[in-house]
């Protein structure tokens, strides 16, 4: 079956993610002996010609994730019925709700989304208590029968990263660095302004930030996509010295003033932000190539939510 790639344009908590990456690594490591629970993968035999429900999607993808299942984790359903028979499939980063309307006339509805889809880490529909926008948008999925499921800490958990994987991937840096390693040594020196817009071409982004000198010299690129917090962005560059540091967001009172100050001291290091859905996004999209394969009953489609924000 062939794979459909889609591009459309865009119209904390109770787990912070800033620790995210120390969770994961710890509950990976306290569970490596473990095997999925047999009664929660009993359902995963299933005969085709009686469809494939989102449950049976989930236990597929999960058997392929280490340390499976977490103590703690965002990765639940957030809408919708984990029995209903999967009539299409839809990964993206955020269920945004032109995503939603764009997998209705794709017939699917079983959306696959790396981000929160009601605003905040937990996806707690009472973080702002009578928000019309997150129940309409509830009542727009009920309406057509859409269950989303979020696939953040799991996909992170695989091995390569899902997401880290896929953005190096389209970015054509794949060769230029080890598994589980977020530092890129390119194959030869290139100026900052360089690396900025091959990130912007080869990733789709409309526009980047940067602190730094446009003609500094770069060699050493430490590629943390998404929002990883100010914390762990300024430790890993300590530790790894980069030239440049490429993140999806920061917090611009953390980071930002971090690289300037830095820079001012003689320090050789610039920053690029590229935006959090879009640094993303990449992650997303290989799945639909990672899935496909596995699931051969339904067609899975990607969606970019894309950034929400316009540059004037």
């Amino acid at each position: 079956m062939k794979n459909k790639i889609q591009l459309l344009p865009a119209g904390n908590d109770a787990l912070p993610r800033r620790q995210f990456l120390g969770n994961v690594v710890k509950a990976i490591c306290a569970t490596s002996l473990l095997q999925w629970p047999i009664a929660a993968m009993s359902n995963t035999t299933f005969k085709i010609g009686d469809g494939i429900t989102v449950q049976q999607v989930i236990d597929i993808i999960l058997k392929e994730i280490p340390g499976v299942p977490f103590a703690t984790t965002v990765d639940t359903i957030k809408s919708g019925n984990a029995a209903n028979k999967v009539t299409g499939i839809v990964t993206t980063m955020f269920t945004t709700v032109e995503v939603i309307r764009e997998a209705v006339k794709l017939n699917a509805n079983f959306i696959i989304a790396h981000e929160p889809t009601f605003y905040n880490h937990a996806d707690d529909m009472q973080w702002v208590p009578g928000s019309r926008v997150v129940a309409e948008k509830e009542a727009l999925l009920q309406k057509h029968g859409i269950t989303v499921w979020r696939f953040h800490d799991y996909w992170h958990a695989h091995r390569p990263d899902g997401v880290f994987y896929g953005v190096v991937k389209k970015a054509g840096w794949d060769k230029y660095t080890r598994s589980g390693d977020q530092c890129i040594t390119l194959p030869g020196s290139m100026q900052l302004k360089d690396v900025a817009q091959h990130l912007k071409k080869s990733l789709g982004i409309a526009g980047v930030r940067v602190v730094g000198n446009m003609d500094q010299s770069c060699k050493k690129v430490l590629l943390m996509p998404g929002a990883s917090g100010g914390k762990t962005q300024m430790i890993e560059a300590e530790k790894i010295r980069p030239d440049a540091l490429v993140v999806g967001e920061v917090y611009e009172w953390e980071t930002a003033e971090y690289i300037r100050d830095a820079r001012a001291l003689g320090h050789n290091i610039s920053l690029i932000m590229l935006g959090h859905a879009v640094s993303e996004e990449p992650g997303m999209e290989w799945l639909v190539s990672w899935l496909q394969p596995k699931i051969s009953m339904v067609t899975i489609t990607h969606i970019a939510s894309q950034s929400p924000f316009s540059w004037v």
